[in-house]
């Protein structure tokens, strides 16, 4: 295989893969989402084979040292010719398709775990009348959530190789797991287990869409994803009834430097420069210039 590009990149918000704060679902493989015996897998099953044959990457990761503290990604061309992502960790690599489901696997024929529950919840609705009855059960919960983790992983490395289109496409789609769970899951713990990510997930998204927007000379627009990111956070926080939490939050005062950045950057608006100058005129008691700024704020208006 061809590396074909590399990147080393800090965290998105100091921290790196691995941080509890961060990973949108346990490490911990989950179990297969229906126990019945077209399942791919047993729960708590062990899996072992002779791997005295198998490749020693020490040569690889001998030539790509870990840096903690910053998110380490390159391109690679693929045996099969695709490109594919690769990020160093601590204790080796990880690599992830660009597309798809990062580990590659299609579960049930589909793209995802999320696709596939997405048509089965339609097709109950069509069956039914109504989505009422339709439910997720823990296993089905748990393996959602290592297939989040997936996406979490490679959303982190599209971003430090600035593919924020890649981020945009990852990060609303773990946002629809949120919500797939947050409706469905016959368990409280659940229907709750992810939510304590929305935020950092709100935030990415809208980091990767102002970036977006900042690179085709979109400033104002992007201002404006960064600020509708730090609403829709604001109105997370509130639905649980923790206002105060929003002003401590980690992921707005990411948001709130960037839109400061952002605001800096923006073309003046001569209504209220005018304004600003003529109460300033008028403080000092500069009544001509106080008229004549007048006169222009009318013109203007």
């Amino acid at each position: 295989m061809n590396e074909s590009r590399s990147s080393s990149s800090q965290s998105p918000d100091g921290s790196h893969p691995g941080d509890g704060n961060l990973s949108p679902a346990q490490s911990n493989p989950a179990p297969s989402p229906h126990r019945d015996a077209h399942s791919p897998r047993e729960e708590g099953k062990v899996q072992s084979r002779d791997l005295s044959t198998a490749p020693d990457i020490s040569a690889l990761l001998s030539n790509w040292n870990y840096e903690p503290g910053t998110i380490s990604v390159r391109t690679i061309v693929g045996g099969d010719g695709s490109h594919k992502l690769q990020m160093r960790v601590e204790l080796g690599l990880l690599q992830m398709e660009v597309s798809g489901r990062p580990d590659g696997a299609r579960p049930y024929g589909h793209e995802s775990l999320l696709e596939y529950f997405d048509k089965q919840l339609e097709e109950y609705g069509t069956a039914n009348g109504s989505n009422l009855g339709f439910h997720l059960t823990r296993p089905q919960c748990e393996a959602l959530r290592h297939e989040a983790a997936m996406y979490y992983q490679r959303y982190l490395s599209l971003f430090a190789l600035e593919d924020f289109a890649g981020v945009m496409r990852d990060t609303s789609r773990n946002l629809r797991v949120l919500d797939l769970c947050g409706k469905f899951a016959v368990e409280e713990q659940d229907r709750l287990w992810l939510e304590q990510y929305r935020p950092y997930i709100i935030m990415m998204y809208g980091r990767a869409k102002s970036s977006l927007q900042i690179k085709e000379g979109k400033t104002a627009e992007a201002y404006r994803s960064v600020k509708l990111a730090m609403r829709r956070i604001r109105e997370f926080f509130e639905k649980f009834q923790q206002p105060d939490a929003f002003k401590h939050s980690t992921e707005v005062k990411v948001l709130k430097k960037l839109a400061r950045e952002l605001k800096k950057k923006l073309p003046v608006d001569p209504l209220k420069q005018l304004q600003k100058d003529l109460d300033r005129a008028v403080q000092a008691e500069r009544y001509e210039e106080a008229a004549r700024l007048r006169d222009q704020i009318a013109k203007l208006g």
